[in-house]
């Protein structure tokens, strides 16, 4: 399946459905955008970010607004905001296996974890 990720938004107990995120491609300080995409509703992207044949080993970054995200669902936030938009640089080393980057992520606080 190449690259997936999934938002749960903490906060509300369930997925990040509209969350706005950036995948780029990484190399050193550069980074080069891929694409935009918006979550469904089930705070997932519609399809694979990469399959298995168009992934390459290197390094990658997903840039989720958070902000931006809570703001949209009402949430008061101070300004500026605790957390505005979270950005995960992570490397892929083995084309033939899935990486999946899930997030959990509140206002106030995230992590994430390589899944499966």
């Amino acid at each position: 399946m190449g690259l997936s990720t999934h938002v749960l938004d903490t906060m509300h107990g369930g997925p990040a459905a509209g969350m706005s995120v950036a995948l780029y491609t990484t190399d050193g300080e550069q980074a080069t955008l891929v694409r935009r995409f918006t979550l469904n509703s089930d705070g997932r992207s519609d399809a694979p970010l990469y399959d298995n044949n168009s992934i390459k080993v290197g390094t990658y970054r997903l840039v989720f607004d958070v902000a931006g995200y809570f703001k949209a669902k009402g949430v008061k936030l101070p300004e500026p905001n605790f957390l505005d938009k979270v950005s995960l640089d992570f490397g892929v080393a083995h084309t033939d296996q899935h990486y999946h980057v899930p997030l959990l992520v509140s206002p106030w606080s995230y992590s994430t974890y390589r899944g499966s």
